[in-house]
């Protein structure tokens, strides 16, 4: 997939190390100020494409144009009787397909002529992802719910759907670089919104649930196909840790997404008793 296609209608500033802390500051302030603000005229742009994090690597196969296809009756119903632009979060374990599905969702609904605009958690942490590991490596407890602004992410989803009329400025993480850069999203309607991140189940401010019942063990050949995981050791207890809060998450879904057909034979397989050991 070409994400340099996707950046089209937005703006992106490198920003130096006191920039990002003093950028840092402003969208604390800017989440806080969001939740006072009260709605004020709609504008509407070209359909927008989707972004994450730069430096990602998507790698799409028919299980999650599949998944696409079953939520996508679930989101032109809910466009149907819908006053405001329709919110959907996927979430799911490291590796369980979160950004693949939604950009194949994004892609089908902006052939039916939909603007679609994707968040992506990763782009939320307060860490970039190569600092955020070392700190990972020196603080097993950092894992979890405190190394993401959900309350940014939240006072965003907000916005875009209550204040289209103003542009926004939001955490774009640079993979590679290992840094922050604000990225300017211009104002304009959009008709859905897809958040996509493990944790993002638990935001408040979504119209559709979509989980997908995959966990890490499952998803090893897909993490490694994305290349993004360090190989070391202290991997598997991070996910070990992360998998203890999102399979907890699975109950506020709307839609669970099942694992490939391969993955769930394979559980099966191993949850059977070993005769050699009876």
């Amino acid at each position: 997939m070409n994400h340099h296609r996707r950046l089209a209608g937005r703006k992106i500033v490198k920003l130096t190390a006191r920039q990002t802390e003093t950028f840092s500051k402003a969208l604390h302030r800017q989440s806080q100020h969001l939740k006072s603000l009260t709605y004020s005229g709609l504008y509407r742009n070209p359909i927008e494409k989707a972004i994450c994090m730069i430096g990602d690597k998507l790698v799409i196969t028919e299980y999650h144009r599949n998944a696409a296809a079953e939520v996508l009756p679930m989101v032109r119903r809910k466009l149907a009787v819908s006053a405001s632009c329709v919110t959907i979060s996927i979430a799911g374990e490291s590796g369980s397909g979160k950004s693949e599905i939604a950009n194949c969702l994004a892609a089908e609904l902006e052939s039916e002529g939909r603007n679609c605009l994707i968040l992506c958690q990763d782009d939320y942490f307060r860490l970039p992802p190569k600092t955020n590991h070392l700190r990972r490596k020196t603080d097993i407890s950092w894992v979890g719910l405190g190394e993401v602004r959900l309350d940014l992410m939240e006072a965003h989803i907000y916005s875009l759907k209550e204040h289209p009329d103003k542009p926004l400025s939001k955490p774009l993480v640079r993979f590679e670089e290992d840094d922050v850069t604000c990225e300017i999203i211009e104002r304009g309607i959009r008709d859905v919104v897809i958040i996509e991140g493990c944790y993002t189940s638990l935001l408040s401010n979504v119209d559709i649930r979509v989980f997908i019942d995959r966990t890490y063990r499952q998803t090893r050949r897909a993490r490694k196909l994305r290349d993004r995981d360090p190989s070391e050791i202290l991997l598997e207890r991070v996910l070990a840790i992360e998998h203890e809060e999102i399979s907890t998450h699975k109950s506020r879904a709307d839609i669970v997404i099942a694992a490939p057909h391969d993955e769930r034979e394979e559980a099966a397989a191993e949850s059977q008793p070993n005769p050699d050991l009876a």
